[in-house]
Parts: structure tokens; C-alpha cells; sequence
């Protein structure tokens, strides 16, 4: 693979990431919570600042990175801009740059604590950047506003299974077998947890 070709490679993935980005920017808008567990394949709607996709179904490279950088440079410029930071945390996240999405995260929780949405992000991204009591520390903020999410039940055992907390991962399984019977990651969960007990 030539280097240019390496470039257009490179150029391509991340307008990927970014149309991902603006379609959940939609979903946020309309629902904060859901988009915090939306998938790609419910991100149907373009925003109307999305960059012009042509007839090929392409859009601009060069203008997609721009975006990028754009979207990232707003939000250091702005850190009271609460979705702002929450655009560049996504881009963050998106391309595996977890601890840069927590920095954008940990400032759009300054701006609004409550926001359920943001804590369920800062779980997530602590947990992939393999800070699982961070992780668990917001997974469980998140569950006193919403006690009964089984994504971020389902999350939050395997934080605690991560960490080898025994006990803790227990009543967490057992509260997302309640809530959710039928989970597939429960056979695994409670493989894992008996594990743990028999060491």
C-alpha cells in the first residue's frame, strides 16, 4: 500500500467516525438517554451542518478532516459549550482515544451533573481505557438515576468481574438477571464469577 493510498485509507475511517458522530448528535437532541445506548444502525438521519455527500454517496476528505479538527478545537475553545463537549468526546471515543474522551466528558459533567447520558459516556470510556474504579464510580452514579438499565447493569458486572470484585459482582449480576433474564452475557458472567470464587 502506497502512502497516498495509506492517506485515503486513513482519510476514509474517520469519515466514517464522523458521520457516526453528527447522526448521534441527532438522537442526543431528541432524547439524551436513548442515544447514550443507540447503535449505529438506529442513526438514520443526517444533521443539517453535515458536510454535502455527492451523488456517489462520498463526501469531501479533505473537508471531512476538517470537520474533525473543527469539532475538536470548538470544544477546547469552549469549555462552558456542554454539546460541544460531548461532539468531541464522541470523536474521541470513536477512534480509541479514550483519555481524551474522559477530559471532554469530565468538563460536559462540570457544565451539568445530572445529565444521564454523560454519566453513562464517562463509564464507558473509563472502562475502555481500563480505569474500572472510575468506571464503576460513574456506571453507579448513572444507576441512581436510573436504576434498572440493563446496559449499564450488563456494564457495570463486567467492570466489577474485571476488577475481581467478588461480591460486588454478585449483586450486580443478579440484579441484571432480574431485570433482564434473557441477557446473552449473563452464561459468561456467572462463568467468570465462579472463577473468581474458586481461586
Amino acid at each position: 500500500m502506497t502512502r497516498d493510498n495509506f492517506l485515503f485509507a486513513i482519510i476514509g475511517i474517520l469519515l466514517g467516525f464522523i458521520i457516526g458522530f453528527m447522526l448521534h448528535g441527532v438522537m442526543s437532541q431528541r432524547d439524551a438517554e436513548r442515544a447514550a445506548t443507540s447503535t449505529p444502525q438506529q442513526r438514520q438521519q443526517l444533521p443539517a451542518d453535515h458536510p454535502p455527500v455527492g451523488a456517489d454517496g462520498n463526501t469531501d476528505p479533505q473537508q471531512g478532516m476538517q470537520q474533525v479538527q473543527e469539532t475538536i478545537q470548538r470544544a477546547r475553545n469552549n469549555p462552558k459549550d456542554f454539546e460541544a463537549q460531548v461532539m468531541a468526546a464522541r470523536l474521541e471515543y470513536q477512534i480509541q482515544q479514550f483519555e481524551e474522551a474522559v477530559k471532554f466528558l469530565l468538563t460536559a459533567n462540570q457544565i451539568r451533573p445530572d445529565n444521564y447520558e454523560v454519566l453513562v459516556m464517562l463509564g464507558e470510556a473509563n472502562m475502555d481505557a481500563g480505569h474500572f474504579d472510575a468506571a464503576e464510580k460513574w456506571y453507579r452514579a448513572a444507576l441512581v438515576k436510573k436504576r434498572d438499565d440493563p446496559i449499564v447493569l450488563d456494564a457495570l458486572s463486567f467492570v466489577l468481574l474485571s476488577a475481581g470484585k467478588k461480591p460486588e459482582a454478585a449483586e450486580m449480576i443478579s440484579r441484571l438477571e432480574k431485570v433482564d433474564p434473557t441477557n446473552q452475557d449473563l452464561p459468561n458472567f456467572k462463568t467468570k464469577l465462579n472463577e473468581l470464587k474458586s481461586k
